[in-house]
């Protein structure tokens, strides 16, 4: 069996029944992830392969798991859930092998130097819940396969060189809390359909390229329920503030600068009850701020 019971034999009888009543269970690893972690030990640079001793990535006898490596029992195996190796000057592509990994249910390289696009195999890490890619320098188009990943809460992928049109795949993620995108290229408009997430709360597509209307992408009935903060700033969005997005009753950070917005504010804005930080500098707007804003209980930055 691959799990077994560890009792030493040269015990008296009365130790080993004591130490049957608080067993080890020591299982193996499974294959599967055993070969995919070093497959991506041996793409990474030698401060991770530094701190990876060992043959088996979960640990094994006296040696502990490898750092960044989070293990869990199923059934009679381990399984690699966790990997965290950020801010540790990786440099290279997208470690494919990852995508090995099955039972992840967070992947976090932030802040190295990656290079080049996210797999389309991304798509198989069906319990992914966490995905944090920020900080590195990756390209090119995201791929649609993101949109397989139902589990997924946490989606980080801000400060890289990702280009093309935000894929609306996006909006089939069910679950998805906060959807960081800014600093990057991407070009085209915002998909109306990621207002269908019932769960998303934090939204960011700052500094890119976007252009459209704010009227185009929530024109969906009822659309952000649950959304907290928008930031659109630093993009080359168009037209007014439309009337309707004194709907976002959940609003609380509304972040519109530096686009190339006109009209007047409507005053309605200055009824969504949560609001406290409103930033509109640096656009194209006329007329007078209305008086309910300065009368909000909780706007404290305008």
């Amino acid at each position: 069996m691959a799990c077994r019971r560890v009792v030493s034999s040269g015990f008296p009888l009365i130790l080993i029944f004591l130490s049957l009543l608080n067993v080890a269970v020591l299982c193996k690893t499974l294959k599967r992830d055993v070969k995919a972690l070093n497959e991506i030990k041996a793409s990474l640079g030698w401060r991770v392969v530094y701190a990876w001793v060992g043959d088996d990535p979960c640990g094994d006898g006296d040696l502990p798991p490898w750092s960044g490596v989070t293990c869990s029992t199923q059934g009679d195996y381990r399984v690699v859930t966790e990997l965290e190796v950020y801010a540790v000057s990786i440099v290279g592509p997208f470690p494919t092998a990852v995508t090995n990994l099955l039972d992840l249910t967070r992947l976090d390289l932030h802040n190295n130097k990656l290079t080049g696009p996210i797999p389309p195999q991304i798509g198989r890490l069906k319990r992914l819940k966490t995905l944090n890619l920020r900080w590195n320098k990756l390209q090119d188009a995201i791929p649609p396969e993101i949109g397989e990943l139902k589990q997924l809460t946490h989606l980080y992928l801000s400060f890289n060189n990702f280009k093309g049109e935000i894929p609306k795949e996006l909006a089939n993620l069910p679950e998805l809390r906060y959807l960081l995108l800014h600093e990057n290229r991407f070009i085209g408009r915002i998909p109306p359909e990621l207002g269908t997430l019932q769960n998303l709360r934090h939204l960011d597509v700052g500094n890119n390229h976007l252009v459209g209307t704010i009227r185009e992408l929530i024109r969906i009935e009822g659309c952000f329920p649950a959304l907290r903060n928008l930031y659109l700033n630093n993009n080359y969005l168009t037209g007014g503030i439309p009337a309707q997005l004194a709907n976002l009753k959940n609003l609380e950070i509304l972040y519109l600068s530096y686009n190339k917005m006109s009209g007047i504010v409507p005053y309605g804005l200055a009824h969504i009850p949560r609001l406290t930080n409103l930033y509109l500098d640096h656009n194209q707007f006329t007329g007078r701020i209305p008086d309910a804003f300065y009368k909000h209980p909780f706007l404290k930055e305008m």
